[in-house]
């Protein structure tokens, strides 16, 4: 007899390292287990982008969790399994690496939900997040310390309601780990320009840079990011690779949305959150050593200083060119203080509500000759140095100069982003995921297995 069929969730979080590893490649594998395992998965796996400020973070701070259903007599196995897979493929090795998984039967309650949003946006404490553990049921694995236990029950509770992308993620094959990826440019760029605006942040223009490859030691492919699962899918059959693929999994997740970019204050504006601050203009840009442009925002409840640093590229002409008195929304994160600088927001994206007019005072001209005249002194007038002219009376004259600005947003360069920015291409395309479940998923819809790499059960 078949046994009663539960809604299951497994959160992972904090299994790579700068060293390698990656947690959206645990859960592919995690996937294919539970797929032999019998599991009907009810949305793609998720991956939940958390506060990239966060200082302990590895890479792109993601947490993945599976949503699926499964008989009751076989959650033990599939536990067990999913188990012996962290304790595989994490990086144990590194001291940093805290891996967990989190396990939930029935659907996250508002508290698992309340938790999640606070991992996007702020700081959530290991002691907070063990407690809701507790209270909410979860069934907790930690393989060292307890840090991953704040991602893995924020993927849990983040069910992706609001908006939401997709991407799909290419894995190299075990022999190709070290090497370059080899990744034609050329048929990135056709891509792009064939599926652009229903993929984004393919490419750097401005740098003309691939933006799919990533550079370190993962097992990661290339990445390709969109509105939804039939676009990236499409994407990527558009890609020309001269290595093997071992696998890959569509992903749905946060990116690309602004997830983490909460209103705040000044006085609001503690180190690490991600902000969205609105206020004046202060202080008159300036360039710092390292190519960096700063200025000080007021709005009442105090100030702080905005950098847009040098890997912003052509975003700090925009940022030099403000003026004081110019209202703005600055939006990024609150970095502390250093040694040799404040506190201070890294700027990722820059609304420009109003500008205030640039008014310059100019010296007159002679009338005479029609030359430039020159002061004799504080309160002496000014003469002519042309022909001569004295002018005892004359007095500067203000005019209004154009601005360069236009009051809108403006977002760096895509090299520049984070995985949670909001790109210019989305703004118009948000969309709501709806209540869960979705309809019951093919595998074949999220995932593929190159037969030559299957793992063994």
């Amino acid at each position: 007899m078949m046994g009663r069929e539960l809604t299951v969730h497994v959160g992972f979080d904090d299994t790579d390292s700068a060293r390698g590893g990656c947690t959206t490649y645990l859960a592919s594998l995690a996937a294919e287990r539970l797929v032999e395992l019998g599991a009907r998965f009810l949305d793609y796996p998720n991956l939940v982008r958390l506060n990239p400020n966060v200082p302990w973070k590895t890479r792109g701070n993601g947490a993945l969790c599976l949503r699926f259903k499964l008989e009751d007599d076989r959650l033990g196995e599939a536990v067990e399994v999913l188990v012996k897979l962290l304790e595989k493929e994490a990086v144990l090795e590194d001291p940093y690496t805290n891996p967990a998984l989190a396990v939930l039967v029935g659907w996250p309650s508002v508290e698992l939900r309340r938790l999640a949003m606070k991992a996007v946006t702020g700081i959530v404490k290991v002691e907070e997040a063990l407690k809701v553990a507790e209270e909410e049921g979860v069934e907790l694995h930690c393989l060292k310390e307890a840090r991953g236990v704040v991602g893995a029950l924020a993927a849990l509770g983040e069910t992706l309601e609001g908006d939401h992308t997709y991407e799909l993620i290419a894995y190299r094959a075990p022999q190709s780990l070290g090497s370059p990826r080899k990744v034609d440019a050329s048929s990135v760029v056709e891509m792009d320009r064939l599926t652009r605006p229903l993929t984004f942040n393919n490419l750097d223009f401005e740098a003309f840079r691939v933006l799919i490859t990533p550079h370190g030691p993962d097992p990661v492919l290339y990445g390709v990011r969109g509105e939804t699962a039939e676009a990236v899918r499409h994407a990527s059959t558009l890609i020309k690779v001269e290595e093997p693929v071992e696998r890959w999994t569509i992903f749905r997740t946060n990116q690309g949305t602004d997830a983490h970019l909460k209103p705040a204050t000044v006085a609001d504006a503690h180190e690490h959150l991600p902000v969205a601050i609105k206020g004046t203009v202060a202080s008159k840009p300036r360039t710092i050593p390292g190519g960096h442009v700063v200025f000080t925002l007021s709005d009442g409840t105090g100030n702080i200083d905005c950098a847009a640093y040098e890997p912003t590229g052509s975003f700090r002409k925009i940022v030099l060119a403000l003026q004081p008195g110019d209202e703005v929304v600055v939006y990024g994160g609150v970095r502390p203080p250093g040694p040799s600088n404040p506190k201070t927001i890294n700027l990722e994206k820059l609304l420009i509500v109003k500008l205030t007019s640039l008014r310059i005072a100019i010296n007159p001209t002679c009338k005479r000759c029609g030359a430039k005249l020159e002061s004799m002194g504080k309160g002496k007038g000014y003469r002519c140095r042309k022909c001569g002219e004295q002018y005892p009376h004359a007095k500067k004259t203000w005019i209004t100069k154009p601005r360069k600005l236009v009051e809108t947003l403006y977002i760096p360069p895509p090299r520049a982003h984070r995985h949670l920015t909001k790109p210019y291409s989305r703004y118009g395309r948000e969309k709501t995921g709806g209540p869960l479940p979705l309809a019951p998923l093919s595998p074949s819809q999220f995932l593929w297995v190159n037969p030559s790499f299957k793992k063994a059960p």
